[in-house]
């Protein structure tokens, strides 16, 4: 599969872009793990525009994670033209374009998935962008914005043509939100339609190798995206990846393989954020690295509450220790 000059090899694993999730430190543990393609958090076009702190951040990247695109968010074809600018001069690799977002603050103000009840504007956004930047300019988007609406395959044709150069499509539509399963059959209808040459990649709920693979074989996508089973759960590129070159299912890690990931993911975030929102911003993983084992409440309570990164640190080298045979 290929964006433009990026050769992303047969059957390529992406790493989603989720909010508060896929920072830069979770993004080098994951692209460790295998994981092909690399998105950063999205970020607001009106946010760039005004030199808001919290949108600049989400600019950085590091060469260690490349190929990887940066993604914003948007209704406003101009501030969307002027953040695309912005955002190129962080050289990613492309420029990614969030047509997807469903959560109230983001669709219901017509960004994000809002789009989806604007197909011109949402046309409109992504020609003015493309045109306007040197880099691949690529789109994520839905369904549809309900089980009565779902455009995808004309409206993926219609990206296409505005200049869109692949397509990442969440088999769900907006008012599904992340309730019930993704319906992959019309991804499929998108990739079989003659008349689009650009790379289709699906998206959710793959939550296994062997759901990857279902995926690659059943619809024919070019890609898949990995995002909310990838929390707490990092090695599922390492396995997904030599299930779909081998066939061979590897087990998961040990748990004291598993601190070590997590002593490496903190110390990432340590590095970026610094000692105190570096574990303050870890909590969310660190409270679903473990969410199996028996007995753990207490020590999980200790785990997302210390506020000292060495106690921390501590906290891991007992888990592995204790729960080193479960």
């Amino acid at each position: 599969m290929r964006i433009r000059d990026i050769d992303l090899g047969e059957k390529p694993v992406a790493f989603a872009p989720m909010e508060d999730i896929s920072d830069p430190s979770f993004r080098r543990l994951c692209k460790e793990q295998g994981a092909d393609l690399m998105y950063s958090e999205f970020v607001s076009a009106d946010g760039l525009i005004r030199d808001a702190e919290k949108s600049l951040r989400k600019l950085d990247i590091a060469d260690s994670e490349r190929p990887v695109g940066i993604q914003i968010y948007g209704k406003d074809p101009d501030a969307m033209v002027e953040a695309a600018l912005r955002v190129e001069q962080a050289h990613p690799d492309l420029i990614d374009i969030n047509f997807g977002c469903p959560v109230k603050k983001i669709a219901g103000k017509g960004a994000g998935a809002g789009l989806l009840q604007n197909i011109p504007l949402m046309i409109e956004i992504t020609r003015r962008v493309a045109q306007a930047v040197k880099l691949p300019v690529t789109v994520k988007t839905r369904l549809g914005w309900d089980e009565t609406d779902k455009p995808i395959v004309e409206l993926a044709e219609r990206l296409q043509d505005a200049g869109a150069e692949a397509i990442t499509i969440h088999g769900r539509t907006r008012s599904q939100m992340y309730k019930g399963e993704a319906d992959w059959t019309l991804i499929g209808q998108t990739k079989a339609n003659p008349r689009l040459h650009i790379p289709v990649i699906g998206n959710g709920d793959i939550d296994s190798p062997q759901k990857a693979a279902e995926m690659f074989s059943r619809y024919g996508v070019d890609g898949i995206m990995i995002g909310r089973a990838a929390i707490g759960n990092p090695w599922i590129f390492s396995r997904t990846k030599h299930y779909l070159q081998t066939g061979e299912l590897l087990p998961n890690p040990t748990i004291p393989q598993k601190v070590e990931l997590v002593k490496r993911h903190l110390q990432y975030s340590l590095e970026w954020k610094g000692d105190y929102v570096g574990v303050f911003e870890l909590r969310q993983h660190l409270s679903n690295y473990f969410k199996a084992l028996p007995d753990f409440k207490d020590t999980r309570i200790r785990l997302v509450t210390e506020k000292d990164p060495a106690v921390v640190m501590q906290i891991l080298d007992e888990i592995a220790v204790r729960w080193a045979d479960f």
